[in-house]
């Protein structure tokens, strides 16, 4: 789990879109995905495929890792940096703001 708080806010959401889509609207859920279009694709897939966003089936870590050629600890700190990365953006702190309304 990130540890500063931005990017723990940016997992919690991910965690919940991916346990219960149907929690967001399809706007919301629109914007979710232009922003992880702001990840190179690899990235953008391994994120997807750990949180089990957009319909994607979630994978393990183990799968997620194999699929990157590292270990699953430096495939979990790349999807932390992921994580971090996109909860510094202006773009989710508009969606951020725009989910608490």
């Amino acid at each position: 789990m990130p540890t500063d708080n931005l990017s723990r806010e940016l997992h919690s959401f991910l965690v919940r879109i991916g346990m219960a889509p149907e929690s967001i609207s399809p706007k919301m859920e629109h914007y979710l995905e232009h922003l992880l279009y702001l990840l190179p694709p690899e990235e953008e897939e391994a994120v997807t495929h750990y949180y089990g966003l957009f319909g994607a089936q979630q994978k393990s870590l183990q799968e997620i890792a194999a699929e990157l050629q590292l270990s699953q600890e430096d495939a979990m700190a790349r999807i932390d940096q992921c994580v971090r990365k996109l909860a510094v953006t202006p773009e989710w702190q508009m969606l951020k703001h725009s989910i608490k309304k």
